[in-house]
């Protein structure tokens, strides 16, 4: 049975299909939008998730784009949706999103699993207006880059640096590509989905810019920073600096003093701070 990446287009017919519910119900939307004329005459679409994470939603997503559904019992506090396909008029997808900044003024197209698509987080808006100037020809890293939001405002204002954004999404790298050719046209830039830095060579960047995430999927806590932390470390040269926006109840000051030399306080609101923390 062939596994497709969410940012590809399907292929079918497919007799069967299998999905994991997503906590962005976007993303489920986007994909069975995709699936309408890809399956066989008697397929199924079986879509499986924890009951405490299965939003009555899900179903409802199912039965407009797919079929009737039936929900099977629980076993370990999961449960299966089953939709039957029967013949619908197809649907045009309502992604990807796009929203407008004043400053910089530019426009951001969201594709379906990207975090805030229908506009710019506050952690974010409270970190544009402190991203490091006179750059020079620094290389620069966009960690977690969602929609390169973060990268193409910094690029705007550093015109010789070079840029590579990261993400763990590929709607998202997908996203933050067409926003920067929108924006920056053939300026070069390497944008890929992956681990975070855990590719990047040891001492080959000289900024990190981040919004670290509080949760992957229903998980919530400060891991996935920590480990992003730990990576731009690895990746920054000595004397390099890692730039963060954060929630001020999140403590992220004493976790990057156990792995920089320095840390200060760049900027701050009554909720986020702005950090700097040097190698």
């Amino acid at each position: 049975m062939p596994t497709v990446p969410a940012h590809q287009s399907f292929a079918g017919p497919f007799d069967q299909v299998l999905i994991r519910v997503p906590k962005t119900l976007a993303l489920l939307e986007e994909q069975l939008i995709r699936l309408q004329g890809q399956l066989a005459p008697g397929a199924e679409v079986v879509a499986a998730a924890m009951v405490k994470h299965l939003p009555r939603a899900a179903g409802d997503l199912l039965e407009r784009y797919i079929g009737p559904v039936q929900a099977s019992l629980a076993v370990k506090k999961a449960r299966l949706l089953i939709a039957t396909p029967e013949v619908k008029a197809l649907a045009v997808s309502p992604y990807p999103s796009r929203y407008r900044l004043d400053e910089p003024a530019i426009e951001l197209l969201n594709h379906a699993n990207v975090f805030c698509r229908e506009g710019l987080d506050i952690g974010t808006r409270a970190f544009l207006p402190h991203l490091p100037k006179n750059l020079g020809g620094a290389r620069v890293a966009d960690l977690g880059c969602g929609n390169g939001v973060l990268a193409i405002a910094s690029a705007l204002q550093n015109p010789e640096a070079h840029y590579t954004l990261v993400d763990e999404s590929f709607m998202a790298v997908q996203s933050a590509s067409e926003n920067w050719r929108a924006a920056l046209g053939d300026r070069e830039v390497q944008v890929r989905a992956g681990d975070g830095l855990a590719e990047q060579a040891a001492q080959s960047l000289d900024v990190v810019l981040c919004n670290p995430p509080f949760h992957q999927q229903q998980v919530v806590g400060d891991f996935l920073a920590w480990r992003m932390f730990q990576q731009a470390r690895e990746a920054l040269v000595v004397g390099g600096a890692l730039y963060i926006v954060g929630n001020r109840h999140l403590g992220y000051h004493s976790k990057l003093a156990r792995l920089f030399r320095g840390v200060e306080q760049v900027a701050a609101t009554p909720k986020f701070v702005i950090l700097k923390a040097r190698k």
